[in-house]
């Protein structure tokens, strides 16, 4: 037998979990927590302590590591087969490949990757695509001395001779912007520091407008005006956000004619205009906020069109001129209709492009601006995904979009909007071969407890038997109106290649089927989406697509909410959980406002501080605070330690109180990225490493080792 057989042999003799091995058991430190008359001692309080001093906290990193040390030896009988499924899913990724050129002002940019490198190049060709390459930005270079780079927010100057660009090294988003002369390559002496990354160029090639972050919190809080060749502190601020609960950025029409300030919260909007021309005016005023009214504004020729819920529930659009911008003035294009969901608007010279969702799924609606004639592009299977792309050049006639979907591998089209001719440019490529006739995918719709009916998105490979044995991995988000699309993933053929299904439960706190789907998910309401999850793994058990001893969840960030949530309500339902970056410290979260985005989110969870009602609330359902002595599913955690959205702090603590409290002898794991924050691993590769985990935590327990 040869050396790697027998490391394959006792890789499989101990595949099996050494439950004799002992968990690290987190120091209890006693903190005292009193809000309108109520009273909570929270035993790994401390753990903030990274957060609030930095690297002076040795005891916090100290326990995060013997976690790791932990969960690297519980899992020590997978590591072979987790560097397998590592390779097997990167050996699905095209390494040296390139993305769609994207024409703009007489160039078309493009990104391409290399083989074995984890990065890319940004780079243009000026007029056609035989000309010369330039390389605007070698990100693979610039990033080799970090174990964590992000390049975000190319802005090329008018004259086609700036880029702008931002930096991360940290991953705690915040981000350094540079500017490159595209002409001699070199870099300019000035930098700006603690930014979104994103900015915009004036028209005459030389103001640069940027969002300053605050380094504390992240929330963003100025517009500033930048000159080429100045010092940053020579910046003018023309915009400052007095409200903590709104996120502010700048924009430029797609016509260049306009650049906007956007200020908006979850309930409300405000936007302030100049001419692009003219950098150094003083910012008008489109239409001033309004009480739980949201509008957005596209210029397109001689007006203004907004998407609005004035009065509109689901969203509608409206029109103004350029010179009377005030809500009085705003006038039906596409009235509000409560069975549609208005989204988004693209605009070019002689098109409107609107998204809208219906029945959970998208619409791409063409209408010719001179003619008023309009039609829906036909996308043709159950469930899918399809969106606008990237359409910088406005004086065109094609429409660039995305179509893909569980079983169809991301597609990109261009459409003629008058011929109504589509082009196929890229579909992704599978490496080593994929075929959709190989599964099969449906659209399910599970009884809610309140009636409701509750879209369930399924995928699985021919030959699945629905006979209640298989396993299957049901994924949920629900928070923030966002939807969860059917997409297509090549990672996850290792899932389905090995028995699983897949399934997404597309429920409310999501904007899936309307405006109002997501208005049933937030606030006082929040339970919901909770219980329609957990309606959603029972509905697919009774249809014996599985069982409780093979239903496993999966959920990150509010998802990760989502999994704490039915852990502790329906604990008996799953037979393991993953819960990414968890947001389960609902209630101390919400009451510190020195924590990144706090202030961002009352109007989605609640101030618990302001409303007793909203604290009473929150504390019933936030998974820290309702752990209880019962027996809980095998559970993986994960988190990083610089993660700027969900803070390391919420699972460390909420694993150190499952561990003192659950009475089951099952599987609980944290793993701490100590590298990087919320998104994981910067690299095209890296990542995967995440997935593997994942992936062998739920193999293991369905006894499934290669």
């Amino acid at each position: 037998m040869t050396a790697c057989n027998t490391q394959i042999k006792d890789e499989k003799e101990s595949f099996m979990w050494n439950k004799d091995i002992k968990p690290p058991v987190a120091a209890i430190k006693e903190h005292q927590r009193i809000i309108h008359g109520d009273t909570v001692t929270d035993n790994y309080y401390w753990m903030v302590d990274y957060f609030k001093k930095g690297p002076d906290s040795t005891e916090v990193v100290s326990y995060l590591k013997e976690e790791n040390a932990y969960l690297d030896t519980m899992m020590s009988g997978s590591k072979i087969f987790r560097e397998k499924l590592y390779e097997e899913m990167k050996s699905r990724i095209k390494e040296k490949d390139e993305s769609v050129p994207v024409f703009k002002n007489g160039y078309f940019y493009y990104i391409r990757t290399d083989d074995g490198k984890q990065y890319y190049k940004y780079c243009r060709k000026k007029g056609s695509l035989e000309a010369p390459e330039e390389i605007l930005l070698d990100v693979d270079e610039l990033a080799k001395a970090h174990p964590y780079y992000a390049a975000t927010g190319f802005n090329v100057s008018e004259d086609n001779k700036l880029l702008a660009f931002g930096t991360d090294t940290v991953s705690r988003r915040q981000y350094t912007i540079y500017i490159k002369n595209l002409e001699t390559g070199e870099l300019f002496k000035e930098s700006i520091k603690g930014t979104t990354g994103g900015s915009t160029w004036a028209n005459d090639n030389k103001t640069l407008f940027y969002t300053l972050n605050n380094p504390a919190t992240l929330l963003t809080e100025k517009i500033r005006r930048h000159k080429l060749n100045t010092r940053e502190e020579e910046d003018i601020t023309v915009y400052e956000e007095k409200d903590p609960t709104n996120y502010i950025g700048v924009e430029k029409t797609k016509s260049g004619k306009f650049i906007f300030i956007v200020s908006e919260a979850t309930l409300s909007a405000e936007m302030r205009f100049i001419k692009a021309d003219e950098p150094d005016a003083a910012f008008t005023i489109f239409q001033p906020r309004m009480k739980e009214v949201l509008y957005e504004v596209h210029e397109l020729g001689d007006k203004f069109y907004i998407v609005t819920n004035l009065n509109a529930k689901n969203f509608r659009l409206m029109e103004c001129s350029l010179n009377k911008t005030d809500s009085s003035a705003w006038m039906d294009v596409i009235p509000h209709r409560s069975d549609v969901l208005l989204e988004d608007i693209d605009v070019f010279k002689d098109h409107l492009v609107v998204t809208e969702r219906k029945n959970g799924l998208t619409q791409l609606r063409i209408r010719n601006i001179s003619s008023a004639q309009e039609y829906y592009i036909d996308f043709g299977e159950p469930a899918y995904s399809a969106a606008v792309g990237s359409n910088p050049e406005f004086n065109t006639s094609t429409l660039r979009y995305s179509y893909t979907s569980l079983v169809t591998p991301n597609t990109t089209y261009d459409y003629n909007m008058d011929t109504k001719e589509k082009k196929l440019m890229k579909q992704q490529e599978v490496v080593g071969g994929y075929d959709t006739k190989d599964y099969t995918t449906e659209r399910l719709y599970a009884a809610a407890r309140d009636g409701s009916k509750i879209p369930v998105s399924i995928v699985y490979k021919r030959g699945f038997v629905k006979d209640g044995k298989a396993p299957l991995l049901l994924y949920g988000y629900g928070s923030y109106g966002n939807s969860m699309n059917a997409t297509f993933s090549s990672n996850r053929l290792s899932l389905l290649n090995r028995g699983f299904a897949f399934a997404i439960a597309h429920i409310r706190g999501g904007q899936e089927m309307g405006r109002q789907w997501y208005e049933d998910g937030k606030m006082m309401k929040k339970k919901n989406t909770f219980t329609d999850f957990i309606d959603c793994a029972e509905y697919l058990i009774k249809e014996n697509f599985t069982s409780t001893e093979h239903l496993y969840a999966q959920g990150g960030s509010a998802g990760g909410l989502l999994m704490g949530a039915v852990m502790n309500m329906a604990p008996d339902l799953w037979h393991g959980i993953i819960a990414q970056v968890p947001f389960v410290d609902v209630v101390n979260t919400m009451l510190d406002a020195s924590i990144p985005l706090t202030t961002n989110e009352y109007d989605e969870w609640g101030n618990p501080e302001k409303s007793a009602e909203a604290y009473a609330y929150m504390k019933s359902y936030s998974p820290y605070e309702n752990v209880e002595k019962k027996d809980y599913p095998n559970t993986l955690v994960t988190t990083g330690l610089h993660d700027s959205q969900v803070q390391y702090f919420e699972p460390a603590k909420w694993v150190a109180k499952l561990r003192v409290m659950k009475t089951d002898n099952n599987i609980l794991l944290l793993h701490t990225n100590m590298d990087f924050g919320h998104g994981g691993a910067s690299g095209r590769f890296d990542y995967l490493k995440d997935i593997a985990l994942e992936y062998a935590f739920l193999f293991r327990l369905e006894g499934i080792g290669e």
